[in-house]
């Protein structure tokens, strides 16, 4: 009897331990070498994932060190027309960075005024300068991040000089070339206030400011989210949404652009969007005579804009 239970015993344990084989509980594979070659993969791969966890914080590390360099001076105004525009213009100015050595021309101004409006100047090499930006003519500003308006001032300022606004939409302009002269060419000819998107479209920065010789100083200019809604909100104001488009079968100068309006502009190589050309309220075009089709932005946008003018003086 005894011999019979320790035999159901042992079959008993002995089917625990090959379940537990076939599920891979067994304990003692625990103490099981591993297989040849198997001990160095494991190494290996230990290794591996360790080296690439270290290359990817260096990688990291670099990208971070190579963006703080090249936002380090993100926010300047440089040229000594721009500078000089700023310092009249008396917006905020953190420091002021003049090149060591013998002062000349508008440079002595630039001195003066900073002086005057209590900015601080600091006399630095040259080599300084060229890592802070390309053609700085010996001087560069250090200016906080350039302060966008809302487009409720841009329709204040124009109540305020008593007169119907005009506003300049950008729809994707993305070179900073381009909007320092649209900016430049905009301040001379009265436009209250420049719109751009959010998106698709350069902001205002260093080059913009410089190309604009500081006009940008003195251009209440808005960014926004959605180019359509904005558009909408015009309209409810009062705004006549005139678009250049190359289709059009108006010639700008036969369309009346007297009036509220805001002037739709288009990018370099697209136009104006889909959208925009069906919330538009007229679309107008610049005749071409040449071969080529199209013109640069900012001269487009030049070439309605004193039409508009012309139009208002007379």
């Amino acid at each position: 009897m005894e011999n019979n239970n320790r035999r159901k015993l042992q079959r008993r344990q002995g089917e625990r331990r090959g379940d537990n084989r076939r599920n891979g509980n067994d304990r003692r594979q625990k103490d099981i070498p591993p297989k040849k070659g198997e001990f160095e993969r494991r190494i290996g791969d230990r290794r591996f994932k360790d080296e690439r966890r270290v290359s990817d914080r260096r990688n990291q590390k670099d990208r971070r060190l190579e963006n703080e360099e090249n936002n380090s001076y993100e926010d300047i105004v440089f040229g000594r027309n721009a500078v000089l525009e700023l310092l009249k213009s008396d917006k905020d100015i953190n420091k002021i960075f003049i090149e060591m050595g013998e002062k000349h021309g508008s440079i002595k101004e630039i001195i003066a005024r900073a002086r005057e409006n209590r900015v601080v100047l600091v006399e630095v090499e040259k080599s300084k300068l060229d890592m802070m930006a390309e053609n700085h003519q010996g001087v560069v500003a250090i200016v906080p991040p350039f302060n966008y308006c809302e487009i409720e001032e841009i329709l204040e300022y124009a109540k305020e000089k008593n007169e119907d606004p005009f506003v300049l939409i950008l729809d994707g302009i993305e070179d900073p070339h381009n909007l320092g002269s649209i900016i430049r060419t905009a301040e001379t000819a009265g436009v209250h206030g420049i719109i751009i998107p959010k998106r698709r479209s350069v902001s205002v920065n260093s080059t913009v400011a410089k190309v604009s010789t500081g006009a940008v100083s003195y251009m209440k200019i808005a960014r926004v989210n959605n180019l359509n809604e904005i558009i909408r909100k015009l309209k409810d104001c009062g705004l006549w949404i005139v678009s250049a488009d190359g289709d059009s079968k108006t010639l700008y100068y036969n369309q009346d652009l007297k009036g509220p309006i805001a002037l739709v502009i288009g990018s370099e190589g697209f136009g104006i969007s889909k959208l925009v050309k069906e919330n538009s309220d007229i679309l107008i075009k610049i005749p071409m005579k040449g071969q080529i089709t199209s013109l640069n932005a900012s001269v487009s946008a030049g070439i309605i804009m004193y039409e508009v003018v012309k139009q208002r003086m007379y």
